[in-house]
């Protein structure tokens, strides 16, 4: 059963061996939403000895699924899509409880995540080998050929972030599925009710049991014990850097894809399109809050400028909506939870004891942050390097380019940043000096489309995503040579 209803409280299983388990131990984590604490439901709260369980499980169902063929596996991913789409409105009902987000942006996360799954499907099916003659290098004639084909990893444990829990824990699970690994999918506990109504979907499609297994609890009991556990081959992860370091530092000689965080810069030339730029910054910065590791974080902008550009911004800001997600579309909403709220509410305070000039927000009620906008943020300004993960957007003003390339590099993340100029060759130049994965010119910082490729480098992940990019990550070339007579 997936869910069941007692005293007027919801109860949610785990997916394990295809069948739903509600009642395995009495220990659960009730989950409040962040709008008005009202109460989403209890997840349970397993132990070491069920993540075994669940963990072995996978390992024997990986034996035959690795076997099952391409074409079978992608109808079954199809499936999934087409059911998710089926339910749009209720996972989306869903995610705006739960966490927080506007009825528009559920309804799209939903959306783009059953576009995502037909789309690795099908590319999984166009994944062909190749053969190699020994003749092309030198030294060697043509009596060899090399069959190189992919092999899946076995079994990949794929962790999910709170603010996308249905995106992000299919853009790890259709892959890794495809590429014909199993999957034991750990959600945030904050967004676990969701990511469960999307294994629901796979489960409801047709995956074999024990293709996908789900585990719910808190990281700090047995998210250690699961990313180090021996029978676990593969580690997909999305959430802080914090944790990502972590991660890193306790596996050893585990391959990992990791998605952290990130202080994305707009860099604003003298030439740029001023309009433009400010309404994608501010479109970048406060989608869902800010609570996006691919948000506009800092804004590195020509004094020349800088007095239009900050009033351009202030102008597009005041046109934010503010509210309740429940009641009414809006893109401010309540931030996650209290140590979120509390978090960003430290960097204004710092920032206005500073001298950094607040020219909009900076005031809160209970979880949520009000739009704040500050110019004349300086590089001695915790603001100027943390990530809130909030709707606060700091101006900093740069004498020229090399400045701002210099300030957006010194940064520990290196996720996205965006160059706004009219200047094809100043958008390389600058481009070709940032030291992220991805350089956005004239747009905001986002992700996608889902098949370009998608990595941070430094503090800002490990490994390339992106669906071709997420199958190789979480397979492997298989090489077998022939050896002819001659």
């Amino acid at each position: 059963m997936f869910n069941r209803e007692e005293d007027n409280r919801m109860y949610f299983g785990n997916l394990i061996n295809g069948k739903w388990e509600n009642d395995s131990n009495e220990k659960r984590i009730e989950i409040k939403s962040p709008v008005d604490d009202r109460s989403v439901g209890f997840i349970q709260a397993m132990s070491k000895e069920e993540v075994d369980k669940v963990i072995d499980i996978a390992v024997d169902a990986q034996i035959k699924w690795r076997e099952m063929p391409t074409n079978q596996k992608s109808r079954i991913l199809h499936n999934v899509a087409d059911l998710l789409e089926e339910r749009i409105e209720e996972i989306a009902e869903v995610l705006m409880v739960e966490i927080a987000k506007d009825k528009k942006s559920s309804m799209s996360e939903v959306k783009r995540t059953a576009d995502f799954i037909r789309f690795t499907a099908d590319t999984a099916e166009n994944i062909k080998g190749e053969s190699l003659p020994g003749d092309s290098f030198p030294g060697f004639k043509n009596d060899k050929i090399s069959i190189v084909t992919r092999e899946p990893l076995g079994v990949v444990l794929a962790i999910s972030p709170f603010n996308y829990p249905v995106n992000l824990a299919a853009s790890k699970i259709a892959p890794a599925l495809m590429a014909g690994n199993t999957v034991v999918f750990k959600p945030a506990t904050q967004g676990s009710i969701s990511g469960l109504y999307l294994a629901k979907a796979f489960d409801e499609a047709g995956v074999p049991s024990g293709v996908l297994n789900t585990i719910t609890g808190r990281g700090s009991e047995i998210g250690d014990y699961v990313v180090t556990h021996p029978k676990i081959d593969f580690v997909n992860f999305t959430g802080s850097s914090e944790v990502g370091k972590r991660i890193s530092k306790i596996t050893e000689m585990k391959p990992l894809l990791m998605e952290l965080g990130g202080k994305d810069a707009a860099i604003v030339l003298e030439d740029a399109d001023l309009d433009l730029a400010a309404k994608n910054i501010v479109s970048g910065a406060f989608s869902y809050s800010g609570q996006r590791c691919t948000a506009v974080k800092r804004v590195l902008v020509l004094e020349s400028i800088a007095d239009e550009l900050v009033s351009k911004v202030k102008k597009e800001m005041e046109a934010l909506t503010v509210g309740n997600p429940l009641k009414e579309q809006c893109t401010i909403v309540p931030l996650i939870d209290k140590k979120s709220a509390d978090f960003v509410e430290g960097l204004i305070d710092e920032a206005k004891e500073k001298g950094g000039t607040l020219l909009l927000g900076g005031n809160r009620t209970g979880n949520l942050i009000y739009p704040t906008l500050f110019d004349n943020i300086t590089t001695d300004m915790r603001l100027a390097w943390e990530e809130p993960f909030g709707p606060v957007l700091p101006i900093i003003r740069i004498k020229d380019v090399e400045e701002g390339i210099k300030i957006a590099n010194e940064s520990e993340y290196g996720l996205q940043s965006s160059v706004f100029t009219k200047d094809i060759n100043k958008a390389f130049y600058v481009a070709n000096k940032l030291q992220v994965g991805t350089v956005q010119v004239n747009n905001k910082t986002e992700r996608g489309p889902d098949h370009f490729p998608f990595l941070g480098v430094k503090s800002s992940g490990m490994g390339t995503q992106g669906i071709r990019y997420s199958i190789e990550s979480m397979s492997r070339p298989k090489v077998t040579v022939i050896n002819l007579e001659m």
